[in-house]
Order: C-alpha cells, then structure tokens, then sequence
C-alpha cells in the first residue's frame, strides 16, 4: 500500500511500512468509509481477521462528539479531537485526529492517552509498539521505572516488618532453651490478669543441677536444660507459657485451668519424665524437679506477685517435703483461712 501526498510542491508517498512505523494506531479509510489499512498495534486490539474492508462504524463508537460513527461525521471533525472506543473493548476509549488523505477518504491517527497503563496491561504491549517519537514510551519507562522502585520498597517493608518480628520475638525468648523468659511471662500475665481470665500458675525448680554443672561442667548443664524445654513443651498445650526466668528456674502458666486436680496430673506428668537421666556424652545426668502451684480462684482480686510468692512457698514446701513432687497452695492469704 502506498499513500501519495503532497510536500511543498510534490507528491510525497507513503508505503504501508513508513506508515505503520510512523503511526502504528492508524487507520486508514476509504471515501465510503470502509477501512483499507490498520496500524499493527492498533490492530492488536481489534477482532482478529475481517477488518480491513469492513465500515469504521462496525468497528468503533464515536464517543466525543456523540454521533453517528460514519465517514461523514469523521469527515465533519477533521481537525479536532475525537474520541473513538473499539465496540469489542469498549471500556477502552481512544483519543484520535482525523485527516483528508485524497479522494475522499481519511487517515485517522489514534493514541491511548490515560488508558495507555491499562492498555499495555491489557493487550501486552511493549515498546515496540509504539512510535518512537511518542512521548509515551518515556512515560512506560516511567512507569516501568516506579513499578520496579514500588516493589523493591514493597520488599524492603516485608523485610524490616519481618526483621521487627524477629527482634521481638527474640526479646521475648530465652537464647539457650528456646522456650519465653521472664518478660513474656510478665506481659502474659499481665494481659490474663487484666481479661480476667483464671490460670493456673506453676513454678519448677530443678533438683541436683547444681551438682551436673560442677561434675560434668556447665556444657552438660546447658544440655540438661535444653531437654528440659523439650519435655515442658510435649507437656503442655500451644495456648499455655513456659518460661526460663533464672539458671534452673521455670515458669508454667495455663490459662482456663484452676482445676486442682488437672495441675496435679500435668505436674506429675512433668515430674516423671525427669526421673530417667539425661546423656550428656555418655555420661548420665541425674535431676529431678520440684513443683508449687496455685490458681486465681484462690483470690479474691488476682495479684500477680502475690500469686509468684505463693506458688513459690509451695515449690519450697515440695523441696522441704523430699523433692521431686509437686504441692498446690491451699491458703487463702487475705482471709488466713486454709
């Protein structure tokens, strides 16, 4: 295809590729109205196959002005703005300028204008598919550009929220045993206090630790201990706390139990599976535990320290009574009734 035109005092002609590449969302129609050349990228757009011949008005909507899409009324707006959207796209409105191109027909020559993101979203389009003197490739460079900056600080957040976890969980853990130190089972309480929800409350000690660590040294101690969270934690539930809150001392809260007799059986549980010895490097440590316990439903208002010194005056009436057993606290401190 070639298009004759005129350039100061001769003809200038246009062959289908220049045209293309000049004005890759053209359309070229004839004097009746018929379309005898489409640009490629706009014709990534249109229905495949049985374009070209076919009347411009089966194939677009005139939107501004709102009229009748024909050859006439294009040919009425040569000049001026148009807006046209593809009757099979047509959330898609194209911008558009229509010029005479002899013997009646008319070049009209199309952009995306706004929809140009939602364009290249939709159809897949790429540099190459635009003029290359359309602003509009800078602008997909742009937008290309800030897509990119966008995501990498998309993944710079994840990574510093995921980085902020990290460091509160590691605030709230014991480093050697894995299992919550003394300020998670401070703010837990806390939170249970102020629900007030009842618990149970344990304390454990363990009994012959001190003589593993000056026997076999403190890397059998350190051992002695890690079995220890693994023990307390096949023992207890996912909703309950364990907490290291000293060398050999730990800390057991669970929330919804005030039963005595349920603390009883988790705390012989614990108790028993401490019996066998731990190898440390095929030497045996030997340990036990010592349990206190108490419950909210022996106060009247739950006082957090008041209920750390009672479930530790029953660990001690434990260590005093033989070791490796555990005693619940009975007494009722702001009545002094047992």
């Amino acid at each position: 295809m070639t298009i004759a035109t005129r350039l100061g005092h001769g003809p200038l002609a246009l062959d289908g590729a220049v045209l293309d590449r000049l004005m890759p969302m053209h359309l070229r129609l004839d004097a009746q109205g018929a379309v005898r050349s489409v640009g490629p990228t706009l014709a990534k757009l249109l229905p495949e196959g049985g374009v070209l011949g076919r009347a411009v008005g089966q194939l677009f909507d005139l939107r501004r002005p709102v009229a009748t899409t024909d050859i006439a009324a294009l040919r009425a707006r040569a000049g001026l703005r148009l807006h046209l959207a593809p009757k099979n796209d047509p959330s898609l409105v194209l911008r558009g300028l229509a010029m005479p191109a002899g013997e009646g027909g008319l070049i009209v020559n199309l952009s995306f204008g706004i929809w140009v993101n939602e364009a290249v979203r939709r159809y897949g389009l790429t540099v190459a598919d635009f003029a290359p003197t359309d602003l509009t490739v800078e602008m997909l460079y742009l937008v290309e550009a800030k897509s990119a900056v966008m995501e990498e600080l998309r993944n710079l957040n994840l990574r510093l929220h995921g980085a902020k976890i990290a460091a509160e969980e590691q605030a709230l853990t014991d480093t050697l045993t894995g299992l919550r130190n003394r300020r998670a089972l401070d703010m837990r309480m806390k939170d249970l206090v102020e629900s007030g929800q009842t618990f149970g409350l344990m304390h454990m000690d363990l009994d012959f630790f001190k003589q593993v660590n000056d026997s076999l040294g403190h890397a059998a101690g350190d051992h002695v201990l890690r079995e220890v969270a693994v023990i307390l934690a096949e023992e207890t539930r996912k909703t309950d706390l364990v907490a290291r809150v000293g060398g050999d001392e730990f800390v057991l809260v669970f929330p919804g139990i005030a039963d005595h007799a349920r603390l009883d059986q988790i705390a012989t549980r614990i108790i028993e599976r401490m019996g066998p010895p731990m190898i440390f490097e095929g030497a045996p440590c030997r340990i036990s535990a010592s349990i206190g316990m108490t419950v909210t439903t022996l106060y009247e208002v739950s006082d957090i320290e008041e209920m750390h010194a009672d479930a530790d005056d029953a660990l001690y009436s434990s260590k005093r009574a033989g070791r490796g057993r555990a005693t619940m606290h009975v007494q009722d401190r702001k009545s002094g009734s047992p």
